[in-house]
C-alpha cells in the first residue's frame, strides 16, 4: 500500500508539473548607459532589451515621454532601434541629441525598461593640440605633457609620440604614461638636438592632430630641492581594473621617491609596482582605497604628494525570486540584493512604471530593498524591476510575477474501502492552488482526533506547489470508522473530497447536530453511520422515504443533498434509517432550519444636469428580518458634507441629493444584508455638462525646430471631444509622435518644422448642447541657419580661393567668418576680403570669403556664423591647401650584398594624396645623370628594395613624391656602403696529398679575384669517406685565409680509407661554390684489430697447429700483407723463453720442434705494409708429455760398510710429470747378469741402497718415468760401500733463481764416517768470504744454508764445503736473485688533438724477463692517474680519447715475475689544440639596434678543441655592475634590454679543454631612429666630456694616429731615372746616434713608446652638415687601462705588377700663390690584427670619406690587392681632410686635446686617405707657411730660418691641410733625425720664411737640431709627408722659379 502511494505521488508530480512563467523577457545588453557619437556620423542603437515570444520595442525620453519622429532627425524602426540621422550644427536640439533614452520591452510576460542610456551628439570642432618646451638637467627626468583643449578633452586622447618624426617605441630610456604624458629618464645632452611632438586622436570622429615641436633644454646638474614635474589627484577606480599614479620629480642630486598608503609603507605585493612612471597598482581590491603619498627627497629639501584613491565595486543586482507564479490574494515578497560600492539608492518599477506604496504595496528595507505585496490581485502581474544607481552608475535585475486564480482543487484523494479492527489503513489527499494550499481532516463533520498512539497525519508541499497530506490509522477501531473528509483552503477558496471507510463490527449512528440552511443554496445531510456491514441507509421527512421530488438526492454513503433550498418545503426533521439485520433498524434525527437571504428591487439614476434635484430609493422586497442596509460612492463609504442625504428605514433606504454637480458623477452601490447573506446592487450616476473654453485660442509663433503649444483648453461632461483642423480647408490634422492633443485639448507640436505654418481650427464637442469652436494662425519663424556651404574644399597654394556660405531664416541676418577660433577682420588682414549679397526672393544671403591667395597655414577650419533674432548657425568648413609634397624622409632599414631595403616617411603630402615615389641612385663618385632609377612606386607603399647593386660599393640615394599637383624636392642624399657577397668562384687547383694514415694534406689557390666579392676571410673544407657503408655527408672544417695559396691538413681520418674533398671560400657574407670534388686515400696503416676466432691445439710432444680467421676489413686500414703468429715457452719456474715468430700469409700455421710439456702463449697478428696490427690475446697451449730426458745429475757415496746413498737432480727436460725414479745398481764382477732396480719417490732425490757387499764396487745409474714411459738413463757412477769414508756431498751445485725478499735454501747435505763438518763461503772477488750467521742467515744442522728477505746484492757463487778427517768435497751454488726491472726511458713520439704516441726502451729485466709494462698518465694539474697495460713485446703506446690541448703528466714501469720495477721519469706531453680565440676577421656584432645587439659566436676559432661554453659580461660604460649570460650556443646569441645610443663595454669567454680565450670590446646601440651616433658623440658619450668645453686652437679633424715600429724604408727618386734604396734595417731602429744610417730627412721613432700609452682613435663629429668640434681630452690613467694596439700589415705587390708607393705630394710655392697639388695619390694599409670593432656603430653620411667605415672599406680591397708583404705597423692617427671642406684644419701636438677611445673596430678595415688640392682662392694663405718634412718624426719639427740659423716654430693653424702623422720615436732617435734633416737641409743651402708657421713646432731647438718637444704637421691626406731639406730646397726653387711639381715617392718594403 505504501509502494502504491508513492507511485501515485511520482505520477502526481509528473502531470502536474508547470512552468512558472510561458514567456519570457531579457536584456541583450543592460550595462550600456552611455552612447556619445559624431554629429557628422549618427548613431543607431538598438534595443537593450527583449523577449520571447516577439516582445514590442518602444523608446522613450528619460522624463516617461516617449518618442517620436523627426524627419531627417530622429526615428525608430519597426525593430526597435532608434537612429539619429547626421545633422548640421544649426538642427542641433538638447532634447533629441543630449538626453536621456530608454527602451522598454513588452509582452504578456510584462513590460520591462531598461537602464537610461545617455545619448550625445558631439560636434566637428576645430582644435589644437600643443606641447610646451621643457627644461631638466642631465641626467634628470623630463616630462612632456600634450595640452588638448578642455572643450574636446573628453573625447580627443594622446595615441603616440614622435622624436624628430619617427614613434617613438617605449622603453629604454622612454615611457608613454597611460594619461598620455611622455617621460624621458636619464636625460642627456643629447636630448637637447630633437623635437617632441604627440600625435591625438578623436575618438568618434577619428581625426588626428599632430601638435608643435617642443624641445628640451638640458642644463648641467645643479644642486637643488626635488620639483614635481607630475602627480596624481584623488579618483575613484572600480574593482579589478589598473590605477597609475604619477609621480615624478627632478632635482639634483637625483631625488628617492617613497610611497606610502595611510601613512605606511606599501605593503609587499606583487600587485604594486614603482616605474620612472611613477606607481601602478593592478588587480585592484576595495581595500586598496585610501590616502596614497608621495615623498620626494634628495639632500637638500623634500616635496610630496597625496591623493585619495577609492575602489568601487561595480553594482550588482539580483532579484529573487526570479519567477513566480502564485495565486490571487496571496502575499508577494520580492527581495532586490544589492553587491557593490554603498551609497547607492534602489527603486522599484512594475511593467516600467514605478512602484508606489499603498494597501497592497511596501517597500521596506535600509536601502528599500525589499518589496512587499499584501494581497495580490490579477491587476499587479507584470515584470517587476529594481534598479540600484550611484553615480551615474545603475544596475537592474527584474522579475516576472504571474497571479492567477489560486482556488484549490483536489488533484489526487483515496477510496471508500472496508478494513478490519485493527487492520491500519492509510489515507492521501492531494490539492493544488496558489498560494500551495492547507488540507485539514475530518470524520464524520468532526476534525479527525489526532491520537498519537493510534491516528497520526502528516502535510507537506512539492515543489510544483502541490500540498499533500495524509492520515494514518495503526489500529483502527470500530469509532474510527465513517466518512473522512479532506478540506483544501487558501486565501483564494477551498475544496472538499469525501469517502467513507467501513470498519467491521456492529453498526450505530453517530449523534448528528442541527443544520441551518441558507434559501436558494446546497445543503448537505450526512448519515453518522459507523460499525460494518449493514444493508442499506435510508431518509424519512415527515415519514415519506426520500427523495420525493427533484432537489433531493440520495447517494449510497447515505448523504442527503437538499437542492436550491426553499424554507416552506424543506425546513424540518429528517430521519436517517440504517437497517443493520433483516427487519432489524436503528435510526438517529436531525432538524434542518431555512433561513432567507435579502432581495434588493432593482432601481437606476435618470439623465440629470448640473443644479438639479436628484431622489433614489433602494427596496428590500424579501428576506428574514433582520436586514441591514447601506450606501457606497466608487466603492467609498459617502461623508455627510458630501452633499449627499441618506434616509433608512426597516426595508427601505432612499439616497437624496439636494443639487446635483459634476462631483456627484460615480458609481452608487446600494447593499443589504441579514443573518443569511449579504446582496448588493450598483448604479452610475451621470452629470452632462455642455463644452467650454477654458483658455481662449488665440494666433501662436513657432520657433523652427522648437516646440509650440496651440492652446484649446476646454472642459465638460463627458469630456469634450477636441477636433482640430488645419489649413483654410480645415483638414484634420494627422496626430503624430510629434503631434499631439495634450489632456486639456491643446495642441502640442514637439518639433515645429516650417510646413506646420497656417491656420488651425479648434473644434469641441460632448453631446451635450451645441460645439464650440475657434480659428487661430501658427506662424513659423525660422531661426538663422546655414543651409549651404561646403564641408570640405580645395586649394592650391598661391591662387585665389573662395569659400561660399548661404544663410536663411528671419531677417535681417548678420554673417561672420572666423578662421579657427579667430574671427576673421578683412581690414586688419588684407589677405582676406568677405562679400555679403542678399537674396530677398528666397530669403537667403550669400556670404563669400576670399583668400588672396591661398597659404599652406590656411589648411584650418573656417565657419561661417548666421545670427538673427531666434537663433545663430554655424557652417564648418575644413580648407585644405594643396600644393607639392614635402620630399620623404628616407632612410635605410637592411642593407645587403646586392640589394638594400629603403623605408621612407612621407611627413606632409601637400595635402594632396601620394600617387607616386622615384627612387634614384647612383655610384657615390658619378654624377647625377648617370643615375639609375626606380618609377611610380605605388603610393601604398613605405619601402623598396633596390636590387642588381655591386658588393661593398658606395651609393648616393635621393627619393622623389608626387601628388595630384606635382613633384616634390629631392629627399636628401643617403650614402650607403653595400655589403659583401658570397663568393661566386670556387678555389682553384684544388690538390690532396696523402700524409699519414689518418691525414689528408689538402692545397689549392683563392678564387678568381673578380669572383671573389670582398675579403676572402677563410675556407671551409668539405671532406667525406667514399667508401662502402658512409652515409656521404660532408665534414666541414673552416680555416683562416693566409693568402693566396692555401694549404690544411685534415686529421682524424679513416686509416687507408678513399676521401671525397670540396673546398669553399666564404668572406664577410657567407660561403661561395665549392670545388669540384677529387678524392684521395689515407696512407696505410697498421691493422688496428686482432686475427678473429684465435685456436691452437696441442698435436704431439713437440708440435702444434694454429688457426685464426681475418680481421674485419674496416680494421685492416691497409692491404693484408700476412700474418706473424708470436709464441714463447713459460717454465715452471716462471722464466719466459725468447719470442719467436712465423710469418705466413694463410690463416693456419704449424709450430715444430717446441719443448715437450710445456706451456706456451700464443698470439696471432697480422700485418700490412705499414707494419704490424694489434696482437690477438694470448692463447695459452701445452705441448703432450713424453718420455723424460736423463736426470741432470747423479751421485753415489758410501754411507756404511753395506750401504750407499744415491741422489740425483731431475731431468732438465721432464717433458711431462714425472710419476717415479728407478734406480738401477750392478756389480760388475758379481755374475750377476740384470742389475737390481729401485723405485724412488718422484719427491725425494735421494736412495739408500743396503745390504751391499763391504769394499765391492757397484754401479749405480738412474732413469725418470712418466706416464709416456721411462726416460734416458743417467750417467753411471761407481761406489764402494766402506766402513770409514771421506767426507761427500750429496747435493748438487749449480744455479738457483729466486725472486726478491724470499726465503732461500741452499741444500748441503753430505755423508761420511766420520761425520764431516759444513762450511759456506760466499765468492767476492777473488777471495772466499765466510758466509756470516746472523738473523738473515743461518745454516741448518743438515748443512742447508737459508738466507732469509733476500737482495740482488745477496746474489753471488756460494760454496759448501764438507770435510772430515778422510778428505773433503765441495760444490759450487750460483744464486740468482731476481728483483724488479729497472725503469725504462720514455719519450713522446707524436701527438695529436686526442692522442699521444710514447715510445720507450726497457731497462734491466731485474733478472727476469719482462712480463708487461704498466702506463700511467693524469691531467698535469690533477693527481687522479689511470692505468694502461701494455703488453712486453711493445715498445711503444697511443694514448688515445684524450682532452684535446690538454697537458698531460706520463710515466711507465716494466713488470716481471717479481713485479712492477722502477717508474720512469716522468714525462709531460700536451695534446694539439689550444684555447679558443676570437678571430679577427670575424664582426664582433652581426646587429645592433636601439635595445638589441647580436653577437658574432662564430668569430671564435675553437683551436682544434671544440667549445663548450660561452660567458658573456657586459654594463654601460661608467657602471660597475656586469650583466652575465651563458650559453653553449655557437652561432648567434642576443643581448636584450640595452640602453638606447649607450656605450657598452662587453668581455666575453669562451672555454673549451684547452681553456679559456678572452676577448674585449666595445660597442654602441643605435638611437630610436635607428641611427648611430657619430664616433664623436659616442666617445663624448664614454668620457663624460661636455659639449660646451672650449678647446684652443683650430679645430681638429678626424685623426687615426699611425705608428711604425719595425720597417724597413726603400726611396725612390722619380725626379729622375736613377732609383736609391737606402734600407732601414731593425739595427738601426735601435741606434741612437747614427745619422748615416737613415735615409736623408727620415726619422723613425722607436716602437716602445707606444706599447702602453697614447690613444688609438680620436675622432670629431665627422657627421655631414657639421663643423667638426674640438675636444677637450680626459687622461686615462694607463695603469688600469690596457692600450689596444691594432696591427696593420703592408703587403709586397706580385711580380707582375709595379710597386705599390708611399708618395709625399710637395708642393709648389709660388710668390703670389700657395700650395698646389699637383696630383693626389692614394695610401692603402691592411690590418693583420682586430682593427675593425666600431664599425657596426657607424653609419656612412655624404662625407663617407670622413668615416671609418671608408677606412673599412678602402682597407679590404687593399688587402685584396697584397701589394706589401713584410712591414708591419700599428695605426695610430690619421688626420682625414673632408674633400667637400673648403678649409681644412690640422692637429696640433697638444696630446691633452685628443680625445681617447678605448673603442676597437672589431672588424679588418682599410686606411685610405684621399686628398684634395686647396682652391686657387687658398693660394695666398700659403705664403710664408713652413714646408712639412716627409715621414716626419713627431719628437720635432725643425727648419731653417732665412739667416741661416735653426729656428723652431710655434703652434699655429695657417696650414689648411690634415695630416697623416707617422708618430714619434724615442728622443735619441729623434734627435739623430733631426740632425739628420738639419745636415741635409745646411747642405742644400735650403732655407724658409721665419714668418709664418704651418705646422706644430717645438717650443725650442738647439743647434744641433735637437728638439725639446713633439709636433704634427700638415699635409695632404692621401700622403705620408716626408721631411727633407733637399725637398725645401727644391720646394725653394720651385717658388722662385714657378715650375712645375716635384714628385718624391718610398716604397715600404
Amino acid at each position: 500500500m505504501w509502494l502504491v502511494t508513492l507511485l501515485l505521488l511520482y505520477s502526481l508530480q509528473e502531470v502536474n508539473s508547470e512552468d512558472v512563467v510561458s514567456t519570457r523577457l531579457y536584456f541583450v545588453n543592460a550595462s550600456l548607459q552611455r552612447v556619445t557619437f559624431s554629429s557628422s556620423v549618427g548613431v543607431s542603437l538598438p534595443c537593450p532589451a527583449g523577449g520571447a515570444p516577439h516582445a514590442a520595442l518602444r523608446w522613450y525620453l528619460a522624463a516617461g515621454d516617449d518618442i517620436y519622429d523627426v524627419p531627417h532627425i530622429r526615428h525608430v524602426h519597426a525593430n526597435g532601434t532608434l537612429q539619429l540621422y547626421p545633422f548640421s550644427p544649426s538642427a542641433y536640439n538638447s532634447i533629441i541629441h543630449d538626453n536621456e533614452y530608454f527602451c522598454t520591452a513588452e509582452n504578456q510576460a510584462g513590460k520591462i525598461r531598461s537602464p537610461s542610456i545617455h545619448v550625445k551628439a558631439v560636434f566637428r570642432e576645430p582644435y589644437t593640440v600643443r606641447v610646451a618646451d621643457q627644461r631638466s638637467m642631465r641626467g634628470n627626468v623630463a616630462v612632456f605633457k600634450c595640452l588638448i583643449p578642455s572643450a574636446v578633452q573628453e573625447y580627443v586622447s594622446v595615441v603616440s609620440w614622435e622624436k624628430d618624426t619617427v614613434s617613438i617605441v617605449p622603453g629604454n630610456r622612454f615611457f608613454l604614461t597611460s594619461f598620455g604624458a611622455l617621460y624621458i629618464s636619464e636625460v642627456q645632452k643629447e636630448d637637447a638636438l630633437s623635437t617632441y611632438r604627440c600625435i591625438t586622436k578623436h575618438k568618434y570622429s577619428g581625426e588626428t592632430r599632430q601638435s608643435n615641436g617642443a624641445r628640451l633644454s638640458v642644463m648641467d646638474p645643479t644642486e637643488s630641492t626635488p620639483t614635481v614635474l607630475d602627480s596624481f589627484q584623488s579618483g575613484e577606480v572600480q574593482v579589478g581594473h589598473s590605477v597609475e599614479l604619477p609621480c615624478i620629480a627632478s632635482g639634483y642630486p637625483n631625488p628617492a621617491i617613497r610611497w606610502l598608503k595611510d601613512g605606511r609603507p606599501l605593503p609587499a605585493d606583487s600587485r604594486w609596482t614603482r616605474r620612472t612612471t611613477g606607481l601602478t597598482v593592478s588587480d585592484l581590491r576595495v581595500e586598496d582605497s585610501g590616502n596614497y603619498i608621495c615623498e620626494v627627497t634628495n639632500s637638500f629639501g623634500s616635496k610630496e604628494v597625496m591623493g585619495h584613491l577609492n575602489i568601487i565595486e561595480p553594482l550588482r543586482v539580483t532579484l529573487s525570486p526570479k519567477n513566480l507564479k502564485t495565486g490571487i490574494s496571496s502575499t508577494v515578497i520580492l527581495s532586490c540584493a544589492v553587491q557593490g560600492s554603498p551609497h547607492f539608492t534602489v527603486s522599484w518599477y512594475r511593467n516600467t512604471e514605478p512602484v508606489m506604496p499603498d494597501q497592497h504595496f511596501s517597500i521596506q528595507g535600509a536601502h528599500n530593498e525589499t518589496l512587499f505585496i499584501s494581497a495580490a490581485q490579477k491587476r499587479h502581474s507584470g515584470a517587476y524591476q529594481c534598479f540600484a544607481s550611484r553615480k551615474g552608475q545603475t544596475a537592474q535585475d527584474f522579475s516576472i510575477i504571474l497571479l492567477e486564480d489560486g482556488t484549490p482543487r483536489i488533484v489526487a484523494s483515496f477510496s471508500e474501502r472496508v478494513v478490519v479492527p485493527g487492520e491500519p489503513f492509510s489515507l492521501m489527499c492531494a490539492a493544488k492552488g496558489a498560494p500551495p494550499p492547507t488540507i485539514t481532516w475530518t470524520l464524520d463533520d468532526e476534525p479527525v482526533a489526532r491520537d498519537l498512539s493510534r491516528v497520526r497525519s502528516s502535510q507537506y508541499t512539492l515543489s510544483d506547489g502541490s500540498t499533500v497530506s495524509y492520515v494514518n490509522v495503526s489500529s483502527p477501531q470500530i469509532r474510527d470508522g465513517g466518512v473522512y473528509r479532506c478540506a483544501a483552503r487558501n486565501s483564494a477558496g477551498s475544496a472538499e473530497y469525501q469517502a467513507r471507510i467501513n470498519v467491521r463490527g456492529p453498526p450505530r449512528i453517530r449523534p448528528m447536530k442541527n443544520i441551518t440552511a441558507v434559501a436558494g443554496r446546497n445543503t448537505f445531510i450526512n448519515c453518522r453511520v459507523i460499525g460494518y456491514p449493514y444493508y442499506s441507509i435510508n431518509w424519512y421527512k415527515e415519514g415519506l422515504l426520500l427523495p420525493d421530488n427533484h432537489r433531493q438526492v440520495v447517494f449510497e454513503n447515505g448523504t442527503l443533498k437538499l437542492s436550491d433550498v426553499q424554507k416552506g418545503m424543506d425546513e424540518g426533521a429528517y430521519v436517517c434509517s440504517v437497517l443493520i439485520q433483516p427487519q432489524l433498524f436503528i435510526t438517529q434525527t436531525v432538524y434542518v432550519t431555512v433561513k432567507v437571504p435579502p432581495l434588493i428591487q432593482p432601481f437606476d439614476f435618470p439623465p440629470t444636469s448640473i443644479g438639479k434635484l436628484m431622489y433614489i430609493a433602494c427596496v428590500v422586497s424579501s428576506g428574514d428580518m433582520p436586514i441591514r442596509i447601506t450606501w457606497r460612492k466608487d466603492g467609498q463609504e459617502i461623508v455627510p458634507s458630501s452633499g449627499i442625504t441618506i434616509d433608512t428605514k426597516e426595508f427601505m433606504s432612499s439616497l437624496q441629493i439636494s443639487k446635483v454637480s459634476l462631483k456627484h458623477n460615480g458609481n452608487y452601490t446600494c447593499i443589504a444584508s441579514n443573518d443569511a447573506a449579504t446582496v448588493s446592487t450598483e448604479r452610475q450616476l451621470t452629470v452632462t455638462v455642455p463644452p467650454r473654453f477654458v483658455v481662449q485660442p488665440n494666433n501662436q509663433d513657432g520657433i523652427y525646430g522648437k516646440a509650440a503649444i496651440l492652446n484649446c483648453s476646454v472642459d465638460g461632461y463627458p469630456p469634450p471631444k477636441v477636433i482640430k483642423l488645419s489649413s483654410n480647408q480645415y483638414h484634420p490634422v494627422p496626430l503624430t509622435g510629434r503631434i499631439q492633443i495634450m489632456n486639456n485639448g491643446s495642441l502640442l507640436i514637439r518639433h515645429v518644422l516650417e510646413e506646420d505654418r497656417g491656420f488651425y481650427l479648434c473644434q469641441a464637442s460632448n453631446g451635450v448642447g451645441s460645439d464650440i469652436s475657434k480659428s487661430m494662425v501658427l506662424t513659423v519663424k525660422i531661426p538663422a541657419m546655414i543651409t549651404s556651404h561646403p564641408n570640405t574644399t580645395m586649394a592650391k597654394k598661391g591662387h585665389v580661393k573662395e569659400l561660399n556660405c548661404t544663410a536663411r531664416g528671419e531677417w535681417p541676418i548678420i554673417i561672420r567668418w572666423e578662421r579657427g577660433d579667430t574671427v576673421i577682420d578683412p581690414d586688419r588682414n588684407p589677405r582676406y576680403s568677405i562679400t555679403t549679397s542678399p537674396n530677398e526672393k528666397t530669403d537667403e544671403v550669400l556670404s563669400t570669403l576670399k583668400l588672396k591667395p591661398a597659404e599652406r597655414e590656411d589648411s584650418v577650419f573656417f565657419s561661417c556664423h548666421a545670427i538673427n533674432s531666434y537663433g545663430e548657425g554655424r557652417g564648418l568648413i575644413q580648407l585644405t591647401v594643396q600644393e607639392p609634397p614635402d620630399p620623404p624622409e628616407l632612410e635605410v632599414r637592411e642593407v645587403k650584398d646586392r640589394s638594400m631595403n629603403l623605408r621612407w616617411t612621407q611627413r606632409f603630402d601637400g595635402n594632396s594624396a601620394i600617387t607616386s615615389y622615384d627612387i634614384e641612385y647612383k655610384n657615390k663618385t658619378d654624377s647625377w645623370e648617370l643615375k639609375h632609377a626606380t618609377r611610380n612606386i605605388s603610393p601604398t607603399n613605405n619601402q623598396a628594395n633596390i636590387v642588381d647593386l655591386h658588393p661593398a660599393s658606395v651609393y648616393s640615394i635621393r627619393m622623389y613624391s608626387y601628388n595630384d599637383i606635382g613633384k616634390s624636392e629631392a629627399s636628401k642624399e643617403l650614402t650607403i656602403s653595400t655589403e659583401e657577397a658570397q663568393p661566386d668562384g670556387p678555389p682553384m687547383d684544388v690538390t690532396l696529398q696523402a700524409v699519414t694514415s689518418q691525414s689528408i694534406r689538402v692545397t689549392w689557390k683563392a678564387p678568381r679575384k673578380e669572383l671573389q666579392n670582398g675579403v676572402i676571410r677563410g675556407y671551409q673544407i668539405g671532406y667525406r669517406e667514399n667508401g662502402p657503408g658512409s652515409n656521404g655527408q660532408y665534414s666541414i672544417v673552416e680555416m683562416k685565409a693566409t693568402g693566396d695559396s692555401e694549404v690544411y691538413t685534415l686529421d682524424n681520418l679513416k686509416k687507408f680509407a678513399q676521401y671525397g674533398v670540396v673546398v669553399q671560400a666564404f668572406n664577410r657574407a657567407g660561403t661561395g661554390p665549392s670545388s669540384s670534388e677529387i678524392n684521395a686515400t689515407t696512407l696505410e696503416d697498421v691493422p688496428s684489430q686482432p686475427p678473429q676466432n684465435v685456436r691452437a691445439i696441442s698435436v704431439t710432444s713437440d708440435e702444434a697447429v694454429i688457426t685464426w680467421a681475418e680481421p674485419p676489413r674496416i680494421t685492416l686500414h691497409g692491404v693484408l700483407k700476412g700474418y706473424r703468429v708470436v709464441f714463447w715457452a713459460v717454465f715452471p719456474d716462471g722464466e719466459w723463453s725468447e719470442m719467436q715468430n712465423i710469418t705466413t700469409s694463410k690463416e693456419q700455421v704449424e709450430l715444430k720442434g717446441l719443448e715437450k710439456f710445456t706451456n706456451y702463449s700464443i698470439q696471432v697478428l697480422a700485418f700490412t705494409q705499414a707494419g704490424d696490427g694489434v696482437r690477438s690475446n694470448v692463447l695459452y697451449i701445452q705441448t703432450r708429455e713424453d718420455y723424460p730426458g736423463p736426470p741432470a745429475g747423479i751421485k753415489a757415496v758410501p754411507s756404511s760398510a753395506s750401504s750407499v746413498v744415491v741422489s740425483w737432480l731431475p731431468p732438465h727436460k721432464p717433458n711431462g710429470i714425472i710419476r717415479k725414479y728407478t734406480i738401477y745398481c750392478s756389480s760388475p764382477g758379481s755374475g750377476q747378469p740384470m742389475p737390481s732396480e729401485y723405485e724412488a719417490n718422484p719427491e725425494l732425490l735421494f736412495y739408500r741402497i743396503t745390504h751391499l757387499n763391504h769394499r765391492q764396487q757397484y754401479l749405480i745409474w738412474a732413469a725418470a718415468v712418466t706416464t709416456a714411459g721411462r726416460g734416458n738413463y743417467s750417467d753411471k757412477v761407481t761406489v764402494e760401500p766402506a766402513a770409514k769414508a771421506p767426507a761427500k756431498i750429496l747435493s748438487f751445485g749449480g744455479t738457483v733463481t729466486t725472486p726478491w725478499m724470499k726465503e732461500v735454501r741452499l741444500p748441503c747435505s753430505s755423508v761420511g764416517e766420520p761425520t764431516p763438518t759444513i762450511k759456506w763461503t760466499k765468492d767476492s772477488e777473488d777471495t772466499a768470504i765466510p758466509v756470516s750467521l746472523d738473523g738473515q742467515r743461518l745454516i741448518l744442522a743438515n748443512g742447508t744454508l737459508v738466507l732469509r728477505s733476500v737482495k740482488a746484492e745477496d746474489s753471488g757463487y756460494y760454496t759448501c764445503t764438507a770435510t772430515n778427517t778422510l778428505g773433503f768435497d765441495t760444490i759450487l751454488v750460483n744464486l740468482l736473485v731476481q728483483v724488479p726491472p729497472d725503469q725504462p726511458r720514455l719519450t713522446v713520439s707524436t701527438t695529436s688533438t686526442s692522442s699521444i704516441t710514447l715510445a720507450w726502451i726497457p731497462g734491466d729485466n731485474g733478472g727476469s724477463s719482462i712480463r708487461g709494462f704498466v702506463l700511467q698518465y693524469s691531467v698535469d694539474n690533477t693527481e687522479e692517474w689511470k692505468d694502461v697495460f701494455i703488453s712486453s713485446s711493445e715498445r711503444s703506446f697511443k694514448l688515445d680519447n684524450l682532452r684535446c690541448g690538454t697537458w698531460y703528466k706520463v710515466k711507465l714501469a716494466a713488470k716481471n715475475s717479481v713485479g712492477a720495477g722502477r717508474i720512469s721519469e716522468i714525462i709531460e706531453a700536451k695534446t694539439h689544440g689550444r684555447e679558443p680565440q676570437f678571430n679577427k676577421d670575424q664582426p664582433v656584432f652581426t646587429y645592433i639596434n636601439s635595445s638589441h645587439a647580436r653577437l658574432n659566436l662564430q668569430g671564435w676559432a675553437s683551436g682544434g678543441c671544440p667549445i663548450t661554453a660561452v660567458t658573456l659580461e657586459f654594463r654601460p660604460k661608467g657602471t660597475w655592475t656586469w650583466q652575465t649570460v651563458r650559453t653553449n650556443a655557437t652561432s648567434d646569441v642576443f643581448l636584450a634590454d640595452l640602453r638606447e645610443a649607450t656605450w657598452y663595454e662587453l668581455k666575453m669567454k669562451a672555454c673549451n679543454s684547452a681553456g679559456c680565450g678572452n676577448q674585449s670590446s666595445q660597442f654602441a646601440t643605435l638611437d630610436y631612429d635607428g641611427n648611430a651616433k657619430s664616433l664623436a658623440e659616442m666617445l663624448i658619450s664614454k668620457n663624460n666630456r661636455s659639449f660646451d668645453t672650449p678647446v684652443k686652437g683650430p679645430p681638429q679633424g678626424p685623426r687615426l694616429h699611425i705608428d711604425i715600429p719595425r720597417v724597413q724604408l726603400l726611396i725612390e727618386d722619380k725626379e729622375g731615372d736613377d732609383k736609391a734604396t737606402i734600407p732601414v734595417t731593425d739595427t738601426e731602429f735601435n741606434q741612437t746616434g747614427n745619422p748615416q744610417s737613415f735615409c736623408t730627412g727620415v726619422s723613425v721613432h722607436h716602437p716602445a713608446l707606444i706599447q702602453n700609452t697614447g690613444p688609438l682613435i680620436d675622432m670629431s663629429d665627422i657627421r655631414p652638415g657639421t663643423n667638426p668640434v674640438s675636444r677637450k681630452s680626459v687622461k686615462s690613467a694607463h695603469s688600469i687601462r690596457n692600450r689596444y694596439s691594432s696591427q696593420w700589415t703592408l703587403t709586397k705587390c706580385q711580380a707582375s705588377t709595379p710597386a705599390r708607393t708611399l708618395t709625399s705630394d710637395w708642393r709648389t710655392v709660388g710668390s703670389q700663390h700657395g700650395i698646389t697639388v699637383t696630383e693626389s695619390d692614394s695610401y692603402s694599409a691592411s690590418l693583420s690584427q682586430d682593427t675593425d670593432k666600431g664599425r657596426n656603430s657607424m653609419v656612412s653620411t655624404e662625407s663617407a670619406s670622413s668615416t671609418y667605415e671608408e677606412l673599412a672599406r678602402a682597407y679590404e680591397h687593399a688587402k685584396l690587392e697584397e701589394h706589401l708583404q713584410h712591414a708591419k705597423f700599428e695605426i695610430t692617427e690619421c688626420f682625414i681632410s673632408d674633400s667637400s671642406s673648403d678649409q681644412m684644419t690640422t692637429g696640433t701636438n697638444d696630446n691633452a686635446d685628443s680625445m681617447t677611445s678605448m673603442s676597437t673596430p672589431s672588424e679588418p678595415g682599410i686606411c685610405r686617405f684621399t686628398a684634395s688640392p686647396p682652391k686657387p682662392q687658398d693660394y695666398d694663405r700659403g705664403k710664408n707657411v713652413a714646408v712639412p718634412i716627409p715621414h716626419r718624426a713627431k719628437s720635432e719639427f725643425s727648419f731653417y730660418s732665412q739667416n741661416g740659423g735653426m729656428s723652431a716654430s710655434s703652434s699655429s693653424s695657417t696650414l689648411p691641410q690634415r695630416t697623416l702623422t707617422l708618430a714619434g720615436s724615442s728622443a735619441a732617435v729623434a734627435q739623430s733625425a733631426a740632425a739628420a734633416a738639419a745636415a741635409t737641409a745646411a747642405a742644400a743651402g735650403a732655407s724658409s720664411s721665419s714668418g709664418g708657421g704651418g705646422a706644430a713646432g717645438a717650443t725650442g731647438g738647439t743647434p744641433g737640431g735637437a728638439s725639446s718637444s713633439s709636433s704634427k704637421i700638415g699635409g695632404s691626406r692621401d700622403s705620408l709627408l716626408e721631411s727633407s731639406s733637399s725637398g725645401l730646397g727644391r720646394l725653394q726653387k720651385q717658388r722662385d722659379g714657378g715650375s712645375g711639381a716635384y714628385s718624391k715617392s718610398y716604397t715600404l718594403v
